[in-house]
């Protein structure tokens, strides 16, 4: 068997960005157990993202099989547009002034004290 560093190289990378993806499932299921629900943490998108470059580097770059690239070539736009709105969901938390809990967007008030959220909270924030 003839193992040149190229070979071994893309093995590594495809292999690498196979136990990535598979990692995402793995934090997935953690979060949810830990929530006792159905949770889908951010990391899930930075795995899943990496997960998928370094597979179509792999589809690319060693296996140059079409049905890989075309796989793995678009897979990151869902990715990418979730990690944006959970980044523009979190910004637009209300932090309560009273126990500092990260609040949801539509709160009037903080699950956690009862202290009301108002609109001066909503302003600060921005």
């Amino acid at each position: 068997m003839n193992l040149d560093f190229s070979t071994v190289f893309w093995n590594v990378i495809g292999g690498l960005g196979q136990a990535v993806f598979f990692s995402r499932f793995y934090v997935q299921w953690l979060a949810t157990e830990k929530k006792k629900r159905v949770v889908v943490p951010v990391l899930f998108w930075w795995l899943s993202l990496a997960g998928t470059f370094l597979l179509l580097l792999y589809g690319i770059f060693y296996d140059k099989h079409r049905v890989v690239i075309a796989g793995y070539a678009l897979a990151w736009i869902p990715y990418v547009r979730n990690l944006i709105i959970h980044r523009r969901h979190k910004e637009a938390h209300l932090d309560c002034p009273n126990c500092g809990l990260s609040c949801p967007p539509q709160s009037k008030f903080c699950s956690e004290c009862g202290t009301r959220l108002g609109l001066e909270q909503a302003n600060a924030s921005r």
